[in-house]
């Protein structure tokens, strides 16, 4: 499995379920990665259709097989409300190196919720060899063999 760096640009959403029955939600993403989680702003106000494009960055190790993005609606003061969830796996873009902006179901208890749209690009951690010559460099931008032959 790949290690590296996993950049999530997070586009927007639509078509979400209203929360909120008498005025628009205010929603907000929380993505998750193995441990790792972040949260978008709070699109104030922008009920069913919100737009971030905000980027998150998380470093992903041989477990990383999914990112979960649980969108809420954010009431202030009392519990938020869960509007759904969408599931993507990861290993597409372990392989191709990035996905670009692409709409992933929203799902509550087994139902469609809407749509987000999440654009994905995978840098792989360059392994780099520690010796030269059995000696151990100083740092790695300064790792350079030379074999003299004559």
């Amino acid at each position: 499995m790949a290690q590296g760096t996993l950049e999530v640009l997070l586009v927007g959403a639509k078509a979400l379920e209203n929360t909120d029955y008498l005025c628009n939600m205010d929603p907000y993403a929380v993505l998750k990665c193995t441990s790792q989680e972040q949260k978008s702003t709070v699109a104030s106000g922008k009920g069913s259709d919100p737009e971030w494009n905000e980027t998150f960055v998380f470093t992903v190790s041989e477990n990383a097989t999914e990112l979960v993005i649980k969108l809420l609606d954010s009431d202030g003061g009392t519990d938020d409300d869960s509007v759904g969830e969408a599931t993507i796996p990861l290993d597409g873009v372990y392989t191709e190196g990035s996905i670009p902006p692409t709409v992933y179901n929203v799902v509550k208890d087994e139902e469609y919720r809407g749509e987000i749209k999440i654009g994905l690009t995978f840098t792989p951690e360059v392994a780099v060899s520690h010796s030269c010559s059995g000696t151990k460099p100083v740092s790695l931008y300064r790792v350079l063999c030379f074999s003299v032959t004559n």
